[in-house]
């Protein structure tokens, strides 16, 4: 079983922006170290408790600080964005970090209207069009446009010898045809999404359209996973994680990530229960043993080549921890 991360640089209540982001870096490190297939980083616009706006910044420090590991952007959200901008930034990191650069694009906001407008002026007319600024940058990518067309005598340069790899990531019907439709391999957020993953999956494989010979569906399927040492030790980590989620749905999240004791003076009303109820079906808690065997019936359910996991805590050690754990209990059995 392949495992990748989704960091999506939280900043806990201790923490200044600054060092949430230096946090992010050793996961990466810690990532490569421990034998995931890639990391991915996010980006989040004016939210509180989320330290990156601008992956392809990141992605430079982060790659300058790894040697091996895939990275990449989980998501660019292209509607606030020229197509030709982005082609450039991930072409320009693909020839710094040969072979490991993959550019993963979105649709979503990312954060509140008001920075929705400061980005891209009209973000709902642009998430309409969202087919056809796919469509250019992967024609900017590929260096392809059609001769005679707008775009065909203008590179998105410096032009690397192995470009960056698109994927696209949603969390509905609509964003698996499209990535079905275009060839490019599909992202399913499970942690965030309460549609029928396992459906919209399926139709993704069955209407795959290669862009070149040989190319087939690739699935990666994203999941919120905290593990511990035991499965208590996991649920008192995993306490933090869940306050700052129902926060965060709340409007509620100026301090960033609680910390344990923050997170048990927190007055919880019988509607957060339910809210956290809803959280928790979307998420693995447990010991490693527990853990490998959902990520094993997820991947079976989901047709997934890939796993791909998202974690938060309070203190980046457990972060960290809680990756190792996996690490160990799946490598070491050769899966």
């Amino acid at each position: 079983m392949r495992l990748s991360i989704l960091d999506q640089s939280p900043i806990s209540s201790n923490q200044t922006p600054q060092e949430a982001l230096n946090s992010s870096m050793k996961l990466a490190q810690a990532g490569e170290a421990l034998g995931y297939t890639r990391y991915w980083i996010a980006e989040h616009h004016d939210l509180s408790g989320l330290a990156c706006p601008a992956p392809e910044v990141m992605l430079g420090y982060i790659g300058a600080h790894t040697k091996r590991i895939r990275i990449g952007s989980g998501a660019v959200l292209l509607p606030h964005y020229r197509p030709y901008k982005v082609a450039e930034t991930f072409n320009m990191l693909a020839t710094l970090f040969p072979n490991r650069i993959d550019l993963g694009i979105g649709r979503a906001p990312g954060g509140s209207s008001e920075a929705m407008t400061a980005l891209s002026g009209n973000f709902i007319k642009n998430v309409g069009n969202f087919p056809a600024l796919l469509s250019d940058l992967l024609h900017f990518i590929n260096d392809d446009f059609p001769t005679g067309t707008e775009y065909s005598k203008l590179s998105a340069s410096p032009i690397p010898d192995n470009p960056p790899v698109p994927w696209l990531l949603g969390t509905g019907k609509k964003s698996a045809l499209l990535a079905a439709e275009h060839g490019l391999p599909y992202t399913f957020g499970y942690f965030m999404s309460d549609q029928d993953g396992a459906a919209i999956i399926r139709e993704y494989i069955d209407t795959f359209k290669p862009r070149k010979e040989g190319q087939t569906p690739q699935v990666i399927v994203t999941v919120n996973v905290i593990c511990g040492e035991t499965t208590e030790k996991a649920e008192e980590v995993a306490a933090s994680y869940l306050i700052w989620s129902l926060q965060m749905d709340k409007g509620e999240a100026h301090q960033g990530v609680p910390s344990k004791s923050e997170a048990k003076q927190y007055k919880l009303t019988e509607k957060d229960l339910e809210t956290l109820e809803k959280v928790r079906q979307n998420m693995i808690i447990g010991n490693p043993h527990e853990v490998k065997q959902k990520l094993l019936e997820l991947k079976a359910k989901y047709e997934a080549d890939e796993m791909m996991i998202n974690t938060i805590t309070y203190s980046p050690e457990d972060r960290i921890r809680s990756y190792e754990l996996i690490a160990k209990e799946v490598f070491s059995e050769g899966h």
